[in-house]
């Protein structure tokens, strides 16, 4: 028998819907309102009500939110008994997705509160990680999605460390897309130049600093330069900074590179479309034209 954890005593009372929407695997919650009582033919039994709940569907159809019903059978508690199970949700809309819970419910003695843990579910917990940013830093994938996990449970030195290892690792392919969209929007040879050097040093620290023109307004995060803020974010090591520090710093470095990944999107599809309307426009103007200046 599993005693009340202080931790769930001291929780204010959630909804089952926020306890598989909002709550973190490794967290104590105490759920409410969430049991049912059901007269069986050896007294009464306590059923889980598994609710609807919200969530974001990867799938072709759906790539968005939407609503995700519970697949499971019944699940029965007792009270002061912990109950072990796995819950599978599938999505409503396109019935391909299925979202997995491990989790543990203890039915306390008024039957009406139950304290819940969270083991793990798949796909893990938290928003999804934006395609851009995958494309973004290649091969180093694996590491930032632990470094996503390790920060949504708040796990800051983790998240820290695996976020750092991603940014020193893909320095150069950051900024060799920076250069692309460079060119390609006509900034300053000065700054590409300095781009250019960048590359060629190996220390990242070093990298940055040697990048004295800056970067084309464009791929500027509310007027300043993401290159910048990821090396002030980087400026100090784990040992100089508490876990929450890491932690503050993690998310800084996630939103950063994210915002980063979007600019460079943008920009590249924003010169796409000009270029696109540029000859729209010259081919009809040229259409409008007398065959005798079409031909002079």
């Amino acid at each position: 028998m599993i005693e009340n954890s202080p931790e769930a005593q001291q929780n204010v009372p959630i909804s089952l819907t926020e306890f598989f929407e909002g709550i973190p695997p490794g967290k104590d919650a105490l759920v409410t309102d969430s049991v049912a009582e059901r007269v069986g033919q050896y007294g009464p039994r306590f059923l889980l009500i598994l609710p609807t709940i919200k969530l974001f569907c990867p799938s072709e159809a759906c790539s968005g939110s939407r609503h995700f019903s519970p697949v499971d059978d019944d699940v029965f508690l007792e009270k002061h008994e912990p109950r072990f199970e796995f819950i599978t949700y599938q999505c409503r809309n396109c019935k391909g997705s299925v979202k997995r819970y491990a989790i543990r419910v203890l039915l306390r003695e008024d039957a009406i509160n139950a304290e819940m843990y969270k083991f793990g579910e798949t796909p893990p917990f938290g928003p999804p990680t934006p395609a851009r940013v995958i494309s973004l830093i290649g091969p180093d994938k694996e590491y930032f999605l632990k470094g996503r996990r390790a920060e949504n449970q708040g796990l800051g030195i983790g998240a820290f460390a695996y976020y750092r290892r991603v940014v020193e690792n893909q320095k150069n392919r950051i900024l060799e897309e920076v250069i692309r969209v460079s060119e390609r929007i006509g900034a300053p040879h000065e700054v590409i130049t300095d781009l250019r050097t960048a590359i060629s040093e190996t220390q990242f620290s070093k990298a940055m600093s040697s990048i004295k023109h800056g970067i084309p307004q464009i791929l500027l995060i509310n007027g300043y330069n993401p290159l910048t803020l990821l090396h002030s974010a980087l400026s100090e090591g784990i040992h100089a900074l508490s876990d929450g520090q890491c932690l503050e710093r993690a998310t800084s470095i996630r939103v950063v590179l994210t915002e980063l990944a979007e600019h460079l999107s943008q920009a590249l599809k924003d010169e796409a479309e000009l270029n696109a309307a540029v000859t729209r426009l010259q081919r009809t103007g040229t259409q409008k034209l007398p065959s005798s200046e079409k031909s002079s």
